[in-house]
Parts: structure tokens; C-alpha cells; sequence
């Protein structure tokens, strides 16, 4: 009898991610039939069905459950197989899948990328921007080797390498500026405009105005208001709708172009973590250290070049 292959264990793993064999086959850069073939190859060396298909998605039988996190693990450490090769290598060589959340993208990722570009030529990076959450389960099933966030974050199996720290400034309409700065239960009776749910620096902020960030969207105080990025919410403000929280690192970029005005907060000013995280058990540790090293010196400069910490 044949055996399952590495080939049919990532296919079966990419449709099971998707739930659909369209974008499974898509992921894997082949054809919707070409991956139902292999599937149905997988199911009949294994003598039972992995999928139960519908017209529009496909759900898995209770063997596809059961199989599906043995196959990520599989995949897992057959990643680290080849990461223990190149942990032998200084420089790093090969392939680097690095994520980083949306509020830190945009205004380090271009230093971060040249910065390791020059220190080890023969790395080929991968960025992924998500959230947090995303980002957190990718790194635990393999998908990812490190990710770049705000700590602390849970999970006593990851290794959290401290980066640089970096203030909230006030986002406010450009007619504001010589008014004082309000407090942080001032905050919370103007129209305060934030991140959708999902973005840690949403917490983050309703954490600073005293509002518990476990509120469910319908308790927060009526004047909140949502935007799916800093940059609309910063031309919001500019618009008069409200006021708002942004990181120190998007100053320059977001505020160029609007007609807003910028203040720190009074003390205690309310300030991010950012840092490194990646699987203790990841055979790129030692590398991963030193990388962190050269992304920490990338992040002590501003998006326009100058020293910003």
C-alpha cells in the first residue's frame, strides 16, 4: 500500500485552513482539481474520508479533526528539520517568515528590512502583516518564525525578546492645539475614535482612558468610533469627527498630510512594549537573538531617519 506523502500532508493541511478547495488550491499555487486528486489519493491510502464536500465549502469528518493537528505538527517539525541546517549558518541563510503587527509595519518595516538586508544578503524574507491574534497562531503552528508585536504576550511557549519602549501621543483637530492637554477621564467623554477590535493598540488605548478594553462593542460610550487603520483615523480627526491615540512611530507619516495637532499626554504617560517573539523549541533561536539585535538598533530610528527613542 502507499504510503501519505509530505506533498498530500500539506495539501490536506491548506484545505483545512481554508475550508474551501478554491482557496486551498490557490495557497498551494495549483489547480482546484489537482488538489481535490491528491485528497482523494490521501483519503484512499488511509481508507476513510477526510471531507465531507459540499457545493460552496467542505467540512471535516471526525478523522479529518482528529488528523488535522498531527498533520500540522508533522509539518512543524519537519520545518525545524531544515531550521536545524541553518542554524549552523552565520549569517542566517534562506528562508526568514517574519510577521508584525499593523500599527509597526508601516513605519519600521521598510528600516527593518534594509537593516537585515545589509547585515545577511543571502536571507530571502517574508513579512506578513496581521494582528496579533493571528500572528500568535501562525508562530505556534509553524507558519511563522518569529513575529515582531506588543508585549507581554500569553504563552509560556514562546520566547519574548524585549525590544524598545514608545509613548501614545494626542491626534486632535489642528483648531485644538492651544487647548490643554485632557486627562485621561477627559478622554473618555469626547469622541474618542479607535482601531477596530482586534488590534492590541485598541486595548492599549481604552486601557489609558479607564475603559475596560473586555467592554463589548455595544457597552463602549457612545461616542466611540471605529477605523480599520491609524491612518484613517488620523484623517478623521482632521476632518473635526473626533480625537484620537496613535504610536510615536506614526507621527511623521500619518500626520503629514492632515490638518491635526500633536500632544503628549500628561504623566503617567501611557506607553507600548514592542519586542520579538518565536517558539522556545525553534532550532533558529541563537539567530533569532541576533536578529532581534539588529531590528532593536532599526527601531531606534524614525521612519524620516532621525533617532526617535
Amino acid at each position: 500500500m502507499n504510503s501519505a506523502t509530505l506533498k498530500h500532508l500539506r495539501y490536506f493541511e491548506a484545505l483545512a485552513q481554508h475550508g474551501h478547495f478554491g482557496r486551498a488550491a490557490a495557497a498551494c499555487a495549483i489547480s482546484q482539481p489537482a488538489l481535490s486528486l491528491q485528497i482523494k489519493e490521501l483519503e484512499t491510502i488511509l481508507g476513510a474520508p477526510l471531507v465531507e464536500r459540499g457545493a460552496r465549502q467542505i467540512r471535516l469528518t471526525s478523522l479529518g479533526v482528529a488528523f488535522a493537528p498531527r498533520v500540522r505538527d508533522i509539518l512543524r517539525a519537519v520545518d525545524e528539520l531544515g531550521d536545524l541546517a541553518r542554524a549552523a549558518y552565520s549569517p542566517l541563510l534562506g528562508r526568514l517568515r517574519i510577521g508584525i503587527i499593523p500599527t509597526i509595519a508601516p513605519y519600521l518595516l521598510p528600516a527593518i528590512i534594509k537593516a537585515l538586508t545589509k547585515h545577511s544578503p543571502a536571507l530571502d524574507l517574508r513579512p506578513r502583516e496581521a494582528v496579533t491574534q493571528r500572528l500568535l497562531e501562525d508562530l505556534r503552528d509553524g507558519k511563522l518564525d518569529t513575529a515582531i508585536m506588543a508585549l507581554p504576550v500569553a504563552g509560556e511557549a514562546l520566547h519574548q525578546e524585549p525590544l524598545f519602549e514608545e509613548e501614545f501621543v494626542l491626534v486632535r483637530p489642528l483648531a485644538d492645539a492651544a487647548k490643554p492637554v485632557p486627562s485621561p477621564e477627559t478622554l473618555r467623554e469626547m469622541r474618542l475614535l479607535l482601531l477596530e477590535e482586534g488590534h492590541c493598540f485598541r486595548d492599549q488605548a481604552l486601557s489609558f482612558c479607564k475603559i475596560p478594553a473586555s467592554l463589548p462593542r455595544a457597552a463602549l460610550p457612545r461616542d466611540v468610533m471605529e477605523g480599520s487603520a491609524l491612518s484613517t483615523l488620523v484623517q478623521m480627526v482632521g476632518a473635526g469627527i473626533g480625537v484620537t491615540l496613535i504610536p510615536e512611530m506614526a507621527v511623521s507619516i500619518e500626520t503629514r498630510s492632515a490638518a491635526v495637532s500633536v500632544a503628549r499626554l500628561g504623566q503617567p504617560r501611557p506607553t507600548r512594549r514592542i519586542g520579538m517573539v518565536w517558539r522556545r523549541t525553534n532550532p533558529l533561536s541563537g539567530q533569532l537573538t541576533h536578529i532581534a539585535g539588529i531590528v532593536r538598533e532599526a527601531g531606534m530610528v524614525g521612519p524620516a531617519g532621525t533617532e526617535s527613542h
